[in-house]
Order: structure tokens, then C-alpha cells, then sequence
């Protein structure tokens, strides 16, 4: 039996993974210098990368290695890379908050704001790992740039304010409630995850006072018992 092989197709993969460790350098190096001198000898070089679905891009390489102006610059030229997701499923978004390059955080929703909702591993966004780490002025800055956002949910029907709850961050849970209660949204607390859970009930099962004394139903129950400890002392 003859095997065929298609030469054309092995040229153009070949030609593919040279354009990768191209660009994997000068990302890694935060050369813009050099991109451009890329770009000007291949001007469709950023475009091999709409070929594949899920692969790492030189915008997820300058987001782990903290190269801002680099991944702004790139992002400039080719906004759909940083809507790319890699193999491990992280967008270059995921990938800088993970390393805590916050100021590439800041970059990147200024260029686009709506990266607060891009949906990575688990449906997990941005702003549900920025919930995860309680970075409360973070979490603030998000949600001003997307507050659409707030509406997000994880593959477990997890919204941020579940997240900020299950993970004991108080203060970031405050600035969840806030918003919500700002833009009208408290529909949003009776929302439940895959387990019939609302964040009050997670918060009761876990023993989190001070989040369940903040609950509509029972703000005045916590008040009035407040009061009458405080006369009793």
C-alpha cells in the first residue's frame, strides 16, 4: 500500500510552527521593535493564529511574562488574540491575573471592556477570579468597566457573589452587594447554584455572620439582637 503524503500541507505546518517560535521570542522579550520588522516581511503573520481554535498565542505569552506594553501594542493590531483561548482553556485575560500583572489587567479592559466576561475554564471570568482572591478595589474597577458582568455564572451556576462567599472574602463581597443593590439587581442574591444554594444560604452553612447579617430579610433581626447585647453589657 503507497502512502501519499501532501507535501503542501507539511510545508504549511511547517511554516506555521517557525512563525510560532518567531513570535514566541519577541512576546516572551516584549520586542515590539522586532514584531514590527515581522510584520513588514509577513504582513499576515498574526493571522496564522485565527487557524486554530485553542492554541497560545504571543498575546498569552507577553500576559504571563508581564510584557504590557508589548501585549498592548499587539492587542492593538489584533484584537481577536485576546479573545483566544489557549489549549488549558485561559484567555491571555486569565493568564495575566493569574500571574497578578494587574497593571495588564487595567490595560486590557481599557482597550476592551467587555474582556470582564470572558468566559474561560469552568465559564470561569475574570471578574469570578478576581472574586476568588477577594481583591476588592479589583473587583470594584471590573465592575464599573462591565457591569454586565455582575450576571455571569460558572458551570456550577456560581455567580461572583458565591464565589466571594465560599471563599470567606468579606470585603469583596461588599463590593458585590453594593452593585448589585446600585444598579437594581438584587434579584441577582436570590440566585442559587448548582446546589439550591443562594449566598445567604451558603454563608448561614458556613457560619459567616457578618455576610447573612447583611441579608434584607434579617438585616433588622441582626440590629435589634446588636442592640440588645450592647444593653446587656
Amino acid at each position: 500500500m503507497s502512502i501519499v503524503v501532501d507535501v503542501n500541507r507539511v510545508s504549511d505546518v511547517s511554516q506555521d510552527e517557525n512563525v510560532y517560535e518567531r513570535l514566541k521570542k519577541v512576546a516572551q522579550d516584549g520586542d515590539i521593535e522586532r514584531l514590527y520588522g515581522f510584520i513588514a516581511e509577513d504582513p499576515e503573520i498574526l493571522g496564522h493564529f485565527d487557524k486554530v481554535p485553542f492554541c497560545e498565542t504571543p498575546l498569552h505569552i507577553a500576559a504571563e511574562k508581564g510584557q504590557t506594553h508589548f501585549a498592548m501594542e499587539l492587542m492593538t493590531l489584533k484584537p481577536s488574540l485576546a479573545l483566544k483561548l489557549n489549549v488549558s482553556g485561559y484567555s491571555p485575560m486569565h493568564l495575566a491575573l493569574q500571574a497578578n500583572h494587574i497593571r495588564m489587567v487595567r490595560g486590557f479592559i481599557a482597550i476592551d471592556s467587555s474582556l470582564v466576561s470572558i468566559k474561560g475554564r469552568g465559564r470561569i471570568t475574570p471578574l469570578h477570579h478576581v472574586a476568588q482572591i477577594g481583591d476588592a478595589e479589583l473587583l470594584s474597577e471590573l465592575l464599573f468597566a462591565c457591569p454586565s458582568s455582575v450576571e455571569d455564572l460558572t458551570i456550577k451556576c456560581e455567580t461572583a457573589l458565591h464565589i466571594a462567599v465560599k471563599n470567606h472574602h468579606f470585603e469583596a463581597f461588599k463590593v458585590l452587594l453594593g452593585w448589585v443593590q446600585r444598579v437594581n439587581r438584587e434579584d441577582i442574591l436570590d440566585w442559587k447554584d448548582e446546589d439550591g444554594n443562594t449566598i445567604f444560604h451558603i454563608a448561614a452553612l458556613t457560619n459567616q455572620t457578618e455576610v447573612t447579617c447583611l441579608s434584607p430579610f434579617i438585616k433588622n433581626s441582626c440590629s435589634n439582637t446588636s442592640l440588645i447585647m450592647g444593653q446587656a453589657g
